[in-house]
């Protein structure tokens, strides 16, 4: 153990002097990134508006038609361009994006509108091109309510009590807090924090073998009187301490920036205090040493330092593969999926941003599941240190 700590505090020490490991690991990622994040954030913040408030527009073709309807758009605050289209005109307008949406009004819409038929339109769009869809769902919400108001009309011209279209009257209770409703805003955050923390051991685990096998270090190294298993643990304790300083900066710094983002005037407060920051470090300290351990692993069986930075830059992805599932998915945490690492710090970090209570045993499954593939992987990677093949 005395020899652990010793290799430890000597890999410690020497990476803190490493200038390329000391940007990556605690300035680049950990401020860079909640910076860039916070930045995007804060500019979808500022433009919703703008789009939500802006005009909708539409192209109508052949307006002459239906004067009433066309009135009764404009009286909703959309802007109304009519031009002169068939509808092959009218796709090709919207296929080339010279324009949003075409409404084509037919010939025999008047005909059918006055035999009180459905009178036929033609909403041409394109549901590929994001930049539309507010404007298509706003055209749709404004013809639904021309449509509602007719036929309300046309049961009055004959004596009937409209409301006798209204069978049921739902009124929306959203039970979902402040702090809830910003998570959906924060989706990313848990990617973010997962592998920037990774990242910044990443080069620590690489050079402990790797490294030391390309600069030639490595056979002096296995000659010293010390267990070989014990050189490697030292160098994951090193790891997992620069992933933890890294995790520390980077959520540090998200709680900062994410104040000045602005979500509070779309009805969200981010919970992310002093108590949630430390939440969220306890939660993914544990990943610490199954990042470290595996990335050692991994490197072990490489031959150059840029070799093992290619492999273990792919391993970075691993702890995303669970997260975009749950993503897609929709999955909600459950006891069976606490034992699974990543994912488990996944929904515990989205519980704390929700101001969720968590459930003891899900703190005590996700701790213990991760920390125990973590020290399995550095036991392998104590034996892997210990064949003769390692010297290459």
């Amino acid at each position: 153990m005395h020899a652990t700590l010793t290799v430890f505090r000597k890999e410690f020490r020497e990476n803190l002097r490493e200038r390329r490991t000391v940007i990556s690991a605690l300035i680049f990622g950990p401020l860079f990134v909640p910076l860039l994040f916070a930045a995007m954030l804060s500019v979808s913040v500022q433009r919703a508006p703008q789009q939500a408030d802006g005009p909708l527009e539409v192209a109508v073709a052949h307006a002459e038609r239906a004067p009433n309807l066309v009135s009764q758009l404009e009286e909703h605050d959309v802007r109304v361009t009519k031009v002169d289209y068939d509808e092959a005109a009218a796709r090709a307008a919207v296929l080339k994006r010279t324009r949003k949406l075409v409404l084509l009004i037919p010939p025999d819409f008047a005909t059918q509108f006055l035999a009180g038929a459905p009178a036929p339109l033609l909403l041409v769009a394109d549901s590929s091109d994001s930049s539309a869809a507010r404007n298509l769902n706003g055209v749709k919400a404004a013809l639904a309510q021309y449509s509602a108001v007719v036929s309300r009309l046309r049961l009055v011209a004959r004596g009937v009590d409209p409301l006798i279209l209204t069978a049921v009257a739902v009124h929306d209770v959203d039970v979902a807090t402040p702090a809830a409703r910003s998570v959906l805003a924060l989706g990313t955050l848990s990617y973010l924090v997962l592998i920037t923390m990774l990242a910044g051991g990443m080069y620590l685990a690489i050079d402990a073998t790797a490294g030391e096998r390309e600069r030639g270090s490595l056979e002096p190294l296995l000659t010293l009187p010390v267990h070989r298993s014990h050189l490697i643990y030292g160098k994951i304790l090193a790891a997992c301490a620069f992933m933890l300083l890294s995790l520390t900066l980077t959520v540090t710094a998200l709680s900062i920036v994410l104040r000045f983002v602005g979500l509070e005037r779309f009805g969200m407060s981010i919970n992310f205090g002093p108590l949630t920051a430390l939440g969220i470090i306890g939660a993914c300290a544990p990943l610490t040493l199954l990042g470290a351990s595996l990335m050692t692993v991994v490197a072990s069986f490489t031959r150059t330092y840029r070799e093992a930075q290619t492999y273990n830059a792919l391993v970075l992805l691993i702890p995303t593969v669970p997260l975009v599932f749950a993503s897609v998915t929709s999955l909600q945490p459950t006891t069976a999926l606490m034992l699974v690492p990543s994912l488990s710090q996944h929904f515990l970090m989205m519980s704390l941003l929700r101001n969720e209570t968590i459930a003891p045993v899900q703190i005590v499954l996700s701790v213990g599941a991760t920390l125990a593939l973590g020290a399995l992987l550095a036991l392998l990677a104590g034996r892997l240190y210990r064949r003769e093949a390692l010297l290459g």
